[in-house]
């Protein structure tokens, strides 16, 4: 039974994509999100648990946070350096999340309102800021100051993930995971 696996760097992650995976690709495709302690902790453990993964159908998809490193690909590369190893690299997609995953939700900005119950952040979407959020250097700090602090990480990213437009591409990096993801779920 082909089966899509996440192999991520935070809960957070996990916490959003456990909301948003069952909107793009339904049930038919069971899903686990496999969580990490960090970025580091990814790294360290990443080829291991590909390779050992058992279904022989299983299809992954990893998602790191660019951080602060000025290349995302070259953060890709690292991470796909260490896949080829597993022997399933043709079955594994690497997405960055340029800069951090919360720049997904900087990208809209009526699904953060409507998840915190806010009033007045949609409207905020078409600031110059806001408009490229990939761009936005620490989307983490701006999120819990448009948000006066409401937003959480784990918490935040699961309601927020309810409420992601899938259809949404402010955030390049996001409409690439969604594309990863559909394109995964249908592949077999």
């Amino acid at each position: 039974m082909s089966e899509l696996v996440f192999l991520l760097e935070e809960a957070s992650a996990k916490a959003m994509l456990e909301q948003l995976v069952p909107r793009l690709i339904g049930k038919d495709v069971p899903a686990r999100y496999i969580a990490f302690e960090g970025k580091q902790d990814l790294e360290k453990q990443l080829a291991r648990r590909i390779r050992g993964y058992l279904n022989p159908e299983a299809r992954f998809i990893v998602l790191r946070d660019q951080d602060s490193n000025p290349d995302c690909k070259k953060v890709k590369s690292n991470l796909l350096a260490r896949i080829n190893s597993t022997g399933k690299a043709s079955r594994t997609l690497v997405r960055i999340a340029c800069r951090e995953l919360e720049a997904f939700y900087l990208g809209d900005l009526q699904a953060v309102e409507a998840a915190l119950n806010l009033k007045q952040v949609a409207n905020q979407q078409n600031k110059k800021r806001f408009r490229d959020p990939d761009n936005v250097v620490n989307p983490k700090l701006e999120l819990k100051s448009l948000t006066n602090d409401e937003y959480t990480q784990v918490s935040g990213s699961r309601l927020i993930g309810q409420h992601l437009d899938v259809n949404n591409a402010r955030s390049r990096s996001f409409a690439h995971l969604v594309a990863a993801i559909r394109r995964s779920a249908t592949t077999r």
